[in-house]
């Protein structure tokens, strides 16, 4: 029987579409836009000035503080701006504009990395590899690495988790890396558990991928303490909780993390990440990223530059169709459409998707008909209807002693909701309220 997660949670069309897509490079940018805050917690400080010259993999923003992450030059070239651009959370932010000099690419580019199994730094110096190399989580929070890697003493890690579930729809990035650097992805995971002292490691992945399942398991079948699970297709089960669940039958608190039951989650391509720095001393500068859409001519996988702009993708794809009605960050359940393909890819860019108007279109809001049904899908157990009410009404107070912030933002109750009420935004409203009068509060 397929593990899942035993709350809520839909199975809306998956449109895999470039799921057969094998990973291309996209062209070197001729500029690119490098933002020095592509992780949660505080911004990167600039170490580079305007008219500097840069080699690729150099670093250009130093980590501002413990939960943070250094910013690397993702091509060779030249500073031309120090300037604050909107980025794809769709605020300005600082970022550190590169012009690409073509005849200066060396390093990184031209090397084709073969696979490197021994494991030659220890513990302490995988772990500060990892921080200096600023690898950050690619699922998506973008949470630095290092940090995540932190466990305090007394504490007991047992299980490394691999998060390849891929569970937005349209997503094919993790599913193609899982494909094309499952060798590697292994090395990552033997890295982690000697650098963790952990002797039990567990790959997630989404039934519907099945070949990546076949070719993990055919790979880890004399690797001790490895093992491969297949999952339910159910969204959102590649939520931490949901998948720490699913695999170990343990609940993770409802204010807590995986570590407090004794688990370390990383994606798929977390882990690639962390083995290109600890194997071949390279920065995170690029990623996989999808590009996709029913009305592109060639929607696919990318790897991409950091700062690229998504312009340039979009392109690569054969620009944007008549009637695009938005362009989406990521996927369609948790992703936010930004305003223009000006913005850079940063390394939390796992997908952009390009929407048409007759699928974008959401129906007229109506009053709400007590279904019933948002509460049934919620994975966190939550009431959809009520959070929206209450944040609706500026009543923050109530809305956070009824566990808004627990919530996870997939979006299941909003997808479900036969009045068409747009239940997350609000809640993300809430979530933003309550999370300043928290700040203020301490």
């Amino acid at each position: 029987m397929l593990k899942t997660f035993p709350k809520g949670g839909i199975h809306p069309p998956e449109n895999k579409i470039t799921s057969e897509k094998s990973i291309k490079k996209m062209p070197i940018p001729k500029v690119v836009y490098v933002p020095i805050s592509q992780h949660i917690g505080v911004p990167a400080e600039i170490i580079v000035n305007v008219k500097d010259t840069v080699q690729i993999g150099q670093v250009i923003a130093k980590s501002g503080g413990f939960v943070s992450s250094n910013i690397h030059a993702p091509v060779a070239g030249t500073v031309t701006k120090l300037d604050k651009i909107i980025d794809t959370s769709g605020y300005k932010k600082q970022c550190i504009v590169i012009r690409t000099d073509f005849k200066n690419e060396a390093n990184f580019e031209d090397i084709i990395y073969p696979l490197k199994k021994e494991i030659e730094l220890s513990p302490k110096e995988i772990l500060q590899s990892i921080n200096d190399y600023g690898i950050v989580g690619l699922g998506g929070a973008t949470f630095p690495s290092h940090v995540k890697l932190n466990v305090k003493e007394g504490i007991t890690i047992d299980h490394l988790i691999i998060n390849g579930v891929e569970c937005e729809p349209y997503l094919t990035a993790d599913h193609r890396l899982m494909l094309e650097k499952a060798e590697e992805i292994i090395v990552g995971i033997k890295i982690l558990m000697f650098a963790l002292n952990i002797n039990r490691a567990i790959i997630g992945i989404e039934n519907n991928k099945k070949d990546a399942i076949e070719m993990f398991k055919k790979l880890t079948k004399n690797e001790e303490g490895v093992k491969v699970a297949a999952l339910k297709v159910k969204y959102p089960q590649g939520g931490e909780k949901q998948l720490v669940y699913a695999l170990l039958n343990r609940e993770v608190p409802k204010n807590g993390l995986p570590i407090d039951v004794g688990v370390i989650v990383h994606n798929v391509g977390t882990i690639f990440a962390i083995y290109q720095a600890i194997q071949h001393k390279k920065p995170l500068i690029e990623r996989v990223v999808t590009v996709t859409g029913k009305k592109l001519k060639n929607p696919s996988n990318y790897w991409v530059k950091i700062g690229t702009p998504i312009t340039d993708l979009v392109n690569e794809v054969g620009g944007l169709p008549e009637g695009t009605r938005k362009i989406v960050n990521g996927g369609p359940m948790m992703g936010k459409a930004i305003k223009n393909t000006d913005v850079p890819v940063t390394k939390g860019t796992s997908g952009i998707l390009v929407i048409s108007e007759d699928e974008a279109s959401r129906g007229e809001p109506k009053n709400c008909i007590r279904c019933g049904e948002c509460v049934t899908v919620c994975p966190m157990g939550l009431e959809p209807h009520l959070l929206m009410n209450l944040s609706e009404k500026g009543m923050f107070e109530k809305v956070a002693y009824e566990d808004i912030m627990t919530c996870i933002e997939c979006g299941s109750c909003s997808y479900v909701c036969p009045s068409h009420r747009p239940l997350l935004d609000y809640i993300r409203f809430g979530k933003n309220i309550v999370k300043k009068l928290n700040t203020a509060k301490n």
